[in-house]
């Protein structure tokens, strides 16, 4: 049987790291390219860091009820404007990547927004738009192609972007839509077939980070807020199939 580990976000976990451990709260799409980002961090620096990993709505809700987190790299710019109005980041958002949207499938088959709509596809998976950006924006790419109320009953809901994952990898569903991020990334390179959605049917989407405020700011957060906007960094995400300035 198929198993793809994914982090989920718990607080208690985050409760048991040394003080001195940088906590670094990432949007799910950007999960893979986290961890190069911070091997090559840690390749650099000699500072602990822990990746807290789910939608970018969950984790705006982690950090209003006080979660300590030092960095927030957020899947678009609403959730890290928000916080930032309510004076809970340290400077305004700046865009450190676009994402971009593929349609993947684990099954021996070419998917194509045209083949959601046949009897062939029974179930589709696309995040939960209330909580995450890349199901809003897949909510638009299905609104914009003109298929969105004639395959609704068939979809499959995640509450982010890698719950999609794993119900697409374990072939709990036919397709999905997900990050081209995810299917960038080394181990899941030779999994299933994927395409990369219409550009004319969305916007790429603008994704920014922010440092969180705290009374006591982790003294190193800042280092690596910087690092993330490094030509090292823009390398790195280039390769996961992200459009960097």
């Amino acid at each position: 049987m198929k198993i793809f580990l994914l982090s989920l976000s718990v607080l208690i976990c985050v409760g048991c790291s040394s003080p001195t451990t940088l906590k670094i709260a990432t949007s799910s799409n950007m999960k893979f390219a986290m961890e190069d980002i911070i091997a090559l961090f840690q390749n650099t620096y000699e500072i602990e860091v822990d990746i807290i990993e789910g939608s970018s709505g969950q984790l705006t809700s982690q950090i209003e009820n006080g979660a300590p987190y030092d960095i927030f790299v957020s899947a678009d710019m609403t959730y890290p404007n928000y916080l930032s109005l309510k004076n809970m980041s340290l400077s305004p958002p700046t865009i450190y990547a676009h994402g971009k949207l593929v349609l993947w499938t684990a099954k021996g088959f070419i998917p194509s927004l045209d083949m959601l709509t046949s009897s062939k596809v029974k179930k589709i998976t696309i995040a939960n738009p209330k909580i995450a950006p890349y199901g809003l924006v897949s909510y638009e790419i299905l609104t914009n192609y003109g298929i969105f109320d004639s395959v609704y009953d068939k979809l499959v809901f995640g509450e982010s972007i890698s719950q999609c994952d794993t119900y697409i990898y374990s072939e709990s569903v036919d397709v999905g839509i997900t990050a081209m991020s995810i299917v960038k990334a080394e181990k899941m390179r030779n999994v299933g077939n994927w395409v990369e959605m219409d550009s004319n049917l969305y916007d790429f989407l603008p994704q920014g980070a922010i440092e969180i405020y705290k009374n006591r700011p982790h003294p190193k957060a800042k280092l690596f807020y910087d690092f993330l906007f490094s030509e090292e960094v823009k390398v790195i995400l280039r390769n996961y199939g992200y459009k960097v300035d």
